[in-house]
């Protein structure tokens, strides 16, 4: 276990600060945000796309980007929705979900394009 890694992180430093598994790997290019689209739809679950401040990200709220895109199968449509929100807030983290309807909860969550502190 002396191989395993501790991931320095503070409330005192948002740029430390990790959120969902995705968050301990780099940031995720254009194609793997798709592919995580491709996932949610190929699972019949609806897309979402919610926004918060950086300082904001550990609240249990988060800004929800319109509403859920119940029944949308269109990659480049859910792509382009999350891009747009981004576009609209540059300084926020931007979080995809995918919402499992037979479940009642959120199948799939992940922050997609990381906000500047301010």
């Amino acid at each position: 276990m002396s191989d395993m890694q501790d991931y320095a992180s503070s409330l005192e430093d948002v740029n430390s600060r990790k959120f969902e598994t995705f968050s301990y790997l780099p940031s995720m290019s254009n194609d793997q945000i798709r592919k995580q689209i491709e996932y949610i739809v190929s699972k019949g679950w609806n897309p979402g796309i919610e926004h918060t401040e950086p300082q904001n990200a550990f609240q249990n709220y988060w800004y929800m980007w319109k509403l859920p895109m119940f029944g949308e199968t269109d990659v480049d449509a859910i792509l382009a929705e999350c891009e747009a929100c981004h576009k609209a807030h540059p300084n926020n983290h931007v979080r995809l979900l995918g919402f499992d309807n037979f479940a009642q909860s959120a199948g799939a969550s992940m922050v997609i394009y990381r906000g500047k502190p301010v």
